[in-house]
Order: structure tokens, then sequence, then C-alpha cells
């Protein structure tokens, strides 16, 4: 199975392009959905939260406040940090159960959506990555427009992750998303077309 890693900045669009990809068959695991799971299938994991962030980040049903701990974790990079110490390994875990699973059902492509695919290390698992890209000034706007943020709390999202035109040198493919959509779909059909070449000369080999 070919594995492809998906990433991208805040306000990318990476979801779009994701979505693209689902829509033209190809499985895609996400690792914000992975992330999510890990709260309820680990206990461990809401415990260390507590122990390290206080119980005001959870509400009355035990959900984690994630709007409210995403605020506060991206003011510091350290707590940032002891964030995902706690997070990554078992988001790691599922990732690598869930490629296996795919594999094991015989997929020819999959695809991993992952934010901090490259500053997690996981590109390396990766056959191939792909990174989509916008110019910072079209990332503010999108992130400013869709989660009503301020322009300081959006600049300070981004500025914690590794920078898009830093993230050029770990990508085979680029999709520039800055375009329009019919732009970018273009982009994603020529990238599936050459993927599934690739498969497939592997295959041949």
């Amino acid at each position: 199975m070919l594995k492809v890693g998906l990433t991208g900045g805040i306000g990318s669009g990476k979801s779009t392009v994701s979505k693209i990809l689902k829509d033209m068959g190809i499985k895609v695991i996400d690792a914000d959905i992975i992330a999510r799971e890990v709260l309820e299938k680990y206990k461990d994991v809401k415990k260390d939260i507590r122990n390290n962030f206080g119980e005001k980040f959870f509400d009355e049903n035990d959900q984690l406040k994630r709007r409210v701990l995403g605020n506060y974790i991206f003011q510091s990079e350290e707590k940032r940090k002891i964030l995902e110490t706690i997070l990554m390994p078992y988001i790691k875990k599922e990732i690598f159960l869930s490629l296996k699973k795919l594999e094991d059902e015989g997929e020819k492509i999959a695809i991993l959506d992952a934010p901090i695919l490259i500053e997690q290390g996981l590109h390396k698992y990766m056959d191939k990555n792909i990174l989509v890209w916008v110019g910072e000034e079209i990332q503010i706007k999108r992130v400013r427009e869709r989660d009503k943020m301020s322009e300081e709390e959006v600049i300070r999202r981004i500025k914690s992750q590794m920078n898009l035109e830093d993230k050029k040198m770990y990508a085979d493919f680029l999709v520039d998303n800055s375009k329009g959509i019919s732009n970018t779909k273009k982009q994603v059909n020529k990238i599936l077309i050459f993927l599934k070449m690739t498969r497939e000369n592997n295959e041949k080999n």
C-alpha cells in the first residue's frame, strides 16, 4: 500500500484537499479525528490533561473544552509541548493501527491527513508527502472568518506550527490552494494520477 502524508498550515485548506481525495475514492486517515477518539479510548489521557492543566478545561459531561484549551496552550510553547507529549504516543499508535488495517483490507493508496505531520516526524513513514500551501495573508483571513478569532490569536496559532515555506523541503507535491476550488481539484487530480502510476509500477517490480 502506498502511504501518502497530507499536511498544511491552519487555514491552508488541507481539509478541502482531504475531501477532494475522499470524493475520488481514496481512504483518508484523519489525525484530528484520531486525537478526539483517543480522549475516550484511553482513560489516562484525560487524567494526564487534568493533572497538567486543571479541571477547568472539562465541562459537566467530562468532555474536553478543546477550543478553550487550544486558546490556552497556544499562548505558550512549553504548554503546547506538554499537551503533545500527553497525546502523541496514543495518536501515533492509532495512526499506525489504522494504516495497517487499510493495508490488510487491500487498499492500494491511503492518505494520512495530519496538521503536524512533519513536526512529529510522521512524514518519514510515508512513501510520498503532499503540502497544501497558501500565503500567510490568506491563512489569517480564512481562519479569522471561519473561527471568529482575533488576528493576534490566529497569528499565534500559525507561529506554533512550522512555517509553510520551510515545510516545502519535505514535500514531494505542492498544492497551491489560493486560486479557487477548480484549480485545486486539477492539481489534486494530477497528483493522484501520478500516485496511482507509482503504485502500479511498485506492484510490477
